[in-house]
Order: C-alpha cells, then sequence, then structure tokens
C-alpha cells in the first residue's frame, strides 16, 4: 500500500508555483478522516493567508475549528510527498497495511486481567490501542481505563482489555501505539468547524426611528430602516449594552459581527422584538445582495481555429469511448482514435496501471542508481517483475527514459466475452478502427 499524500511542508512552495487549488484525496474516507484533514490544511493556509498580504481568499469568511486537527490521530499509513521535492524510494507502506496511529507509552507491567502503562496522553474509555508482534499488528481495545497517579517516567495507567487473552502476548517494556483516540473522536462527531462571512453593524437614529446598516467584509451594504417613536432609556448605559447584545445575535445566518457602531444622539429605548425584527430583515436582505452581486465571468471565446493536440493518434489510454469525447479529439486534430479499454477490444496485455512509483528504485535495483558504481555498473538491468497478489499475476515492465513502472495486465476471458459497459444510455454508438498496436 502506499502512504498518504502529505504535502504539509510543501504548501507554501507549491501555492508560490501557482496552484489556487488544492484537491483532498478522501475516497473512501469516513467522516473523521475528512473533517480532521480538511481542517489540518485549513489552518496552515489561514496561517499562510496572514502572513502574507500579497495573497488573498479565493471566498468569504473565515472557518473556525473546534478542535486540534491531527492527521497522525486518522487512519493513515504514514505520509509522503511523493516526489514533489524529488524521487524518494520510501513511499510505500511495506512494515503493515495497518494503521498503528501514535506513539503512546510502554507496558509496565501485566496482571491476570489487565496491564499498567506509563504514557504521557490521558487515556478513555474505548481507546483502540495496538503493539508490534514481528511484522503484525496486534490490536487492544481498553475496556476500561484508570489513572493510577504520576512518577518520574510520567502518568500511570491501569487497562482492562476488551479481549482478556492478548494479556498472554504483552511483556514488560513493549511499545503501544493508540490508533483510535476516543474522546478525540467524540469531539469530531458534533459540528466541529463554521465558516462565516464576516459583518460590521452600524445602529444609527433620525426622526422617524432606528436604522441599521450592514456591510460585510466584501464592501457590500445595505440599511433597514424601523419607525419608532423614540423614547429616551431610563437607564443608559444598560440601554446601550442591550442594544449592542440584541444586534449580536446572528444565530444560524452566515454572518458574525466584526464591529457593533452605535451613532445615536442619546441612548433610546427599543423593544428587544424591534431589533430582532431589524436585523433579521437586514441580513435577509444582504444575503440577497451577495447572491445578486456574485460575478459570474462570461465564458471565453473559443479559440479559433482549435489549438492542435500534440499527437496525431491515440492509444486506448486516452479512454474515448463516446462519440462526444471522439469528437473533442477529432476536432484537436486527432486522426486516429483507439477505443477505451473498457469497449473490450483489447484483448492482450497492455498497461493497466502507469505509476512514477517503481518498485526497481525502492528496492535499490534501478539501472540508473547503479550507473557509476562500481562493480555494479551494467549488472543491473531493467528485466521485468513479476507481482502476485494472490491468484492474481501482474507483470511489471520498467520504462526508465521517463521512469515509469507499467502494470501489465490481460483482461479476465468471462469479461472480455461479456458485452462492454454502456456509457450512457442516450449517446449514440462509436465505431472504432483499431490499429496495429506498436
Amino acid at each position: 500500500s502506499m502512504k498518504d499524500n502529505n504535502q504539509s511542508d510543501n504548501l507554501e512552495a507549491l501555492i508560490d508555483a501557482g496552484v489556487r487549488s488544492f484537491k483532498i484525496e478522501g475516497r473512501y474516507k469516513d467522516m473523521d478522516y475528512v473533517k480532521n484533514i480538511t481542517a489540518h490544511y485549513r489552518l496552515l493556509l489561514d496561517e499562510i493567508l496572514a502572513r502574507r498580504p500579497e495573497l488573498a481568499r479565493a471566498s468569504s469568511g473565515e472557518c473556525h475549528i473546534s478542535f486540534t486537527p491531527n492527521p497522525d490521530k486518522t487512519f493513515h499509513r504514514g505520509s509522503t510527498d511523493y516526489f514533489a521535492t524529488g524521487r524518494k524510494g520510501d513511499i510505500g507502506a511495506f512494515d503493515s497495511p495497518k494503521f498503528v496511529g501514535l506513539p503512546l507509552g510502554v507496558v509496565s507491567r501485566v496482571h491476570a486481567h489487565s496491564f499498567e502503562l506509563v504514557c504521557q496522553d490521558p487515556l478513555s474509555n474505548g481507546d483502540g490501542l495496538n503493539f508490534m508482534k514481528k511484522r503484525d499488528v496486534i490490536g487492544v481495545q481498553a475496556n476500561t481505563v484508570q489513572h493510577l497517579g504520576a512518577d518520574a517516567d510520567g502518568e500511570r495507567w491501569k487497562i482492562t482489555p476488551n479481549d482478556p487473552a492478548v494479556l498472554a502476548q504483552l511483556k514488560p517494556g513493549m511499545q503501544m501505539h493508540r490508533n483510535r483516540d476516543h474522546a478525540w473522536e467524540q469531539a469530531l462527531s458534533k459540528k466541529s468547524a463554521d465558516r462565516r462571512v464576516g459583518v460590521w453593524l452600524t445602529l444609527s437614529d433620525d426622526a422617524d426611528g432606528l436604522a441599521l446598516t450592514l456591510t460585510d467584509e466584501d464592501g457590500l451594504s445595505v440599511t433597514r430602516h424601523a419607525p419608532l417613536a423614540l423614547e429616551p432609556a431610563r437607564d443608559g448605559e444598560r440601554a446601550l449594552a442591550s442594544l449592542r447584545e440584541q444586534l449580536a445575535k446572528l444565530g444560524n445566518s452566515m454572518f458574525v459581527a466584526r464591529d457593533i457602531t452605535l451613532r445615536l444622539r442619546q441612548p433610546w429605548f427599543a423593544p428587544a422584538s424591534l431589533l430582532n425584527a431589524l436585523r433579521r430583515d437586514a441580513v435577509a436582505e444582504l444575503q440577497a445582495l451577495r447572491v445578486a452581486q456574485w460575478p459570474r465571468p462570461p465564458r471565453k471565446t473559443p479559440v479559433e481555429p482549435p489549438a492542435a493536440y500534440p499527437e496525431t493518434s491515440l492509444s486506448y489510454l486516452a479512454n474515448v469511448y463516446n462519440h462526444l469525447a471522439r469528437q473533442f479529439y477529432t476536432r484537436h486534430g486527432v486522426s486516429l482514435i483507439d477505443a477505451a479499454y473498457e469497449a473490450h477490444e483489447e484483448a492482450g496485455e497492455v498497461s493497466l496501471m502507469i505509476t512514477k512509483h517503481c518498485l526497481r528504485f525502492s528496492f535499490n535495483l534501478c539501472p540508473k542508481q547503479a550507473k557509476g558504481v562500481k562493480g555494479v555498473m551494467g549488472q543491473v538491468r531493467a528485466d521485468p517483475m513479476v507481482l502476485k497478489n494472490g491468484n492474481e499475476t501482474y507483470t511489471l515492465k520498467f520504462e526508465c527514459r521517463p521512469c515509469e513502472m507499467h502494470v501489465m495486465g490481460k483482461m479476465k476471458k468471462h469479461i472480455f466475452q461479456s458485452p462492454p459497459p454502456v456509457s450512457l444510455p442516450a449517446v449514440a454508438p462509436v465505431t472504432f478502427h483499431p490499429r496495429r498496436p506498436d
């Protein structure tokens, strides 16, 4: 398995390179992972934006995170930035495909029905713990935990596991990891992030009553008026505090009050119901104005004649499977187009995956690595390898000039003999004219 893509240390360099939108991998990930990783990058981006005023947000508002993000607390197999700063050989998780989490502490004692652990972090009932036995990860769920106090080595905890049989495999001095922090996950199960647009509120008076002006961080402004026979407040300071309190109650709206200004000739008495209605109407009008004023750039005029595609022929790797894709490439000068692999027209062994991750490089068997090494140069060749996964066998071929590894395989007979899947019911059939493979 591959390690997780982590570009935390390269974020600013990627921004300087021109990247303006980041996609975070999240296929088959649970809610905790998505919340944790998006919050992690959000805080990193906010720090960069605060430090570099020449950069601006792509959208309005700021996020407020109510937990401490930590990429190491949700499922991962280690992290890597792949080849962002150069080719690396340790991007695969060879030790274990399981999630071992963070180092927690050391086993100090083992009892008949429990064991003791010395660690620095607090524990909770339901925590998921694990330890390594040779190359296997053995999991232990903490059924109950009890704090025994502290000594020179750290905090001591008594842990009763849900499966006492695991105690036979524990020994004092063994390192324990935690891959499920129950208290931390509980925080994520609740509302853990909120995004609000900053707004400035100004309340003023005139002969007919009160006027409330809302101005958001994008410079959009609205004013709502409430007719009212103004009466001086008996307690001026208390009245002004009440006005600020009522105006700041923006509730579940998309706004958060940055500042409240009272431009009044004197403190007035104003019913809470009137202020609430005035505030709600102003918020609704500002939200409608934001939608109306949102810039919608026109479509760019298509380039004529269409830009020429770099190649005049396409293999199955282009994945052309319907007439719209075929029309696109034809319009850009491609004259010979192979059918997509899903069309079931490639009967032989083909590249099922092409990756910059090369097992020869990871195993120090790369001809480029051996280049110039005395006694080794010329003896290491990029011969194919065989990859076995259960009953499946694939051939690994290596293209050293572009530094690529090809995972080769054939379509299974029963799939090849069955009709190809239909791409879209409304799409007209496409006739492909296969050519002889290079």
